[in-house]
């Protein structure tokens, strides 16, 4: 059987701004509520759900950047690296990408010399030149999605967290990038993918969680799942 590697116990979110008063006084929206959910060893999870509907909340408690507000997120090793491919966030601004790519590997609890090791190949594969060492303050948004994601797979995670089949520059860097994306997904990392596009959902993931509104209402076999977040959507129109 798998190994779990993050479990999730009736965990919930919720959003700091935007309170709205109702009849009771103030009511809390929430962005998350009531999740159980285990991220298994070397599956690839798809989490399948509208706009709004958590989604991106859930990646970035699975990330460590959020805790929960109710409930509890525990992780089976203390020392699981947890990678989220959000591009650009988080950067240093007056700090080049180089600097940035060493201070983010840190982050992610790789030594220096792991990624000071790296700095070439990132710098190829981000096809920066010599903006690489420039401050990332000067970076375009494209420059940025580009240097992010050279960095992410550069840090070899045990969990990888993808927000959507991500646009990261031109239509080169774009194909270069969908191909690692995929060789994740035939490899033995764990991928967590969120799409509101239940087709790629299908294509790619071992299992898949329909979520709406912050709570689960369905998971099991991917081509399952789709069918009935895809027949959900059409009776909606």
């Amino acid at each position: 059987m798998p190994e779990p590697l993050i479990h999730l116990e009736n965990t919930g979110i919720y959003y700091r701004s935007g309170r709205a008063k109702g009849p009771q006084g103030v009511i809390t929206p929430w962005a998350l509520r009531g999740l159980n959910m285990q991220i298994m060893r070397g599956e690839k999870l798809g989490i399948v759900g509208r706009n709004g509907c958590g989604k991106s909340t859930l990646l970035r408690l699975l990330a460590g950047i959020i805790m929960p507000d109710e409930g509890v997120i525990r992780y089976t090793r203390g020392n699981l690296h947890v990678q989220l491919l959000a591009l650009g966030v988080g950067f240093e601004s007056h700090l080049s990408g180089a600097e940035n790519a060493v201070l983010s590997g840190l982050f992610m609890g790789k030594t220096r010399r792991h990624m000071e090791s790296r700095l070439a190949e990132i710098q190829e594969f981000s096809e920066l030149g010599d903006a690489f060492h420039r401050p990332v303050n000067t970076y375009s948004s494209g420059m940025n999605a580009r240097l992010g994601f050279s960095i992410a797979i550069q840090t070899d995670p045990d969990v990888f967290l993808i927000d959507e089949i991500l646009g990261v520059g031109d239509r080169g860097f774009l194909v270069k990038s969908q191909q690692i994306l995929r060789d994740k997904f035939k490899d033995d990392t764990t991928v967590v993918l969120i799409s509101h596009d239940a087709r790629i959902i299908s294509e790619v993931c071992s299992r898949a969680v329909w979520m709406e509104k912050g709570r689960v209402l369905a998971e099991g076999l991917p081509r399952d799942v789709c069918t009935a977040y895809e027949d959900s959507m059409l009776a909606k129109k």
